[in-house]
C-alpha cells in the first residue's frame, strides 16, 4: 500500500542481511519511524509492546525472530529457546504459534549449518504468502461491496464500518478487513469507511485512519459507541472486521468491542463479516470459550498518547487519580452473530461445516 505515494510493507529484511526493518506502529500516526530488529529479544519486544501488531504481522515477525535468533547459534537448544520465548509474548493471536510451529517444522530436520539460511528464506516466503493471501481475501470480499453499490443511487458510497485495525499495518500488505475496501476503491466503487476509534490504544483512529488517508480512501473517525446509532439510522451498509483467532465452530476473537458491534448489527439487520487468512483458524480450539483472552496493562486505559499544542508527542493521564482499570484486550463474538467469513479461499458461513468445506485438509484432521 502507499504512504506519501510510496509503496511500503510493514516488515522487510534489511540490506545488511542480519537485521529486519519494521514500521514502529507505536509512533503512528504522529511519526513514521522505521525500527531495526537485530536479535531475538528485539523481535520479542516488538511483538509484546505492539511495535508490530495484528495477527498476520505478528506471525511473520515471529518467523523473522527465529531467523535472527539462529544467526549465532542454530542448535536444537537455541531453536527451542527462541520458539518458547517468542510464543509467550502474545497469547491470543494464533498466528504467532502457527508461524513458529511452521518454521520449526521446516528447520528441525535440517543440518545445523543449513538452518539459518533456511529460516530467512522461510520467513521471506511467509511474508510474500501473506501479501498474496490478503490480496485474495480482498478479491473475494469486493463482490459483497459491489452488490451493495448496485442497490444504491449511482455515486452513493457503500458505508463500511470497521473496528480496530485489520488493515495493511496489521499484515505485511493489503490487510484483511481493509483489503476488500482498498480493492473496491481502486476499482472506482465508491466506498466510505466509518472508523471506530477503538479504545484503548486507539488503533482505529491512529492506524486505520492513517492508512486509509494515505491511500486516499474516504473515511470518518467515530467514537466506539456511535456504531449502533449509525446502524439504526441506516448509515452503515456492512460491517467488516478482522480477527486474531477463529475457533473451529466459527466463534471469533477480535479486539475488545467487536462483540458489541456484532450485537448492534444483528439487531439492525446489517451484515457482519469477518475477514481472515486460514492461518488465523485454530483447528485445535472447539469454540470461543476455549480462547485465552489477553489482559494488558491498565495504563492503556488510564492514559492516552497525543500531540500537544507545541507539536510534541506526550502521554497524559485521563482518569481519576488512584482509580484501577481492567484491560481485557479481546472479546469473543459467537458464530451465530457472524454473517460470513471472508477468507483467501472464498466466503463461507461461520460454522464448523463451512470451515471444513474451505479447508478440508484441516477439517479432516481436527
Amino acid at each position: 500500500m502507499r504512504i506519501n505515494g510510496k509503496a511500503m510493507r510493514t516488515i522487510r529484511p534489511a540490506a545488511d542481511g542480519r537485521s529486519v526493518e519494521i514500521i514502529d506502529q507505536t509512533k503512528l500516526p504522529h511519526e513514521l519511524r522505521i525500527a531495526s530488529l537485530r536479535g531475538l529479544n528485539d523481535a520479542a519486544v516488538a511483538i509484546k509492546t505492539m511495535q508490530v501488531r495484528g495477527a498476520p504481522l505478528i506471525g511473520v515477525t515471529a518467523a523473522y525472530g527465529l531467523a535472527l535468533a539462529l544467526l549465532d547459534d542454530a542448535s536444537d537448544q537455541a531453536l527451542r529457546h527462541a520458539a518458547a520465548h517468542l510464543i509467550k509474548q502474545r497469547p491470543t493471536a494464533v498466528n504467532l504459534r502457527w508461524a513458529i510451529e511452521e518454521v520449526t517444522r521446516v528447520l528441525q530436520p535440517l543440518p545445523v549449518e543449513q538452518r539459518t539460511n533456511a529460516a530467512w528464506e522461510h520467513a521471506a516466503r511467509m511474508a510474500d504468502d501473506d501479501v498474496e493471501v490478503c490480496q485474495s481475501i480482498g478479491a473475494h470480499g469486493v463482490p459483497l461491496l459491489a452488490e451493495i453499490a448496485k442497490r444504491k443511487p449511482p455515486g452513493t458510497p457503500v458505508n463500511v464500518l470497521t473496528h480496530c485495525n485489520a488493515g495493511w499495518l496489521a499484515c505485511v500488505d493489503w490487510g484483511t478487513a481493509t483489503s476488500p475496501i482498498y480493492q473496491a476503491h481502486d476499482a472506482e466503487i465508491p466506498v466510505h469507511v466509518w472508523v471506530d476509534e477503538t479504545r484503548p490504544r486507539n488503533q482505529g483512529a491512529a492506524l486505520t485512519a492513517y492508512e486509509l488517508g494515505s491511500h486516499g480512501v474516504p473515511h470518518t473517525i467515530i467514537a466506539d459507541n456511535a456504531g449502533g446509532h449509525l446502524m439504526q439510522r441506516g448509515q452503515v451498509d456492512i460491517v467488516i472486521v478482522g480477527t486474531d483467532r477463529v475457533a473451529h465452530n466459527g466463534d471469533v476473537a477480535n479486539k475488545i468491542g467487536t462483540y458489541l458491534k456484532a450485537l448492534a448489527a444483528h439487531d439492525t439487520g446489517v451484515p457482519f463479516y469477518v475477514a481472515l487468512p486460514g492461518s488465523t483458524i485454530d483447528w485445535r480450539c472447539d469454540d470461543g470459550a476455549s480462547i485465552e483472552i489477553e489482559e494488558r496493562s491498565a495504563d492503556e486505559v488510564l492514559k492516552m498518547v497525543g500531540r500537544d499544542e507545541n507539536g510534541a508527542v506526550v502521554t497524559v493521564e485521563i482518569a481519576a487519580p488512584g482509580s484501577p482499570a481492567a484491560n481485557p484486550a479481546f472479546d469473543v463474538t459467537p458464530a451465530r452473530l457472524v454473517t460470513g467469513l471472508i477468507t483467501e479461499r472464498g466466503v463461507t458461513d461461520a460454522s464448523r461445516a463451512g470451515l471444513d468445506r474451505l479447508y478440508p485438509e484441516h477439517g479432516a484432521q481436527s
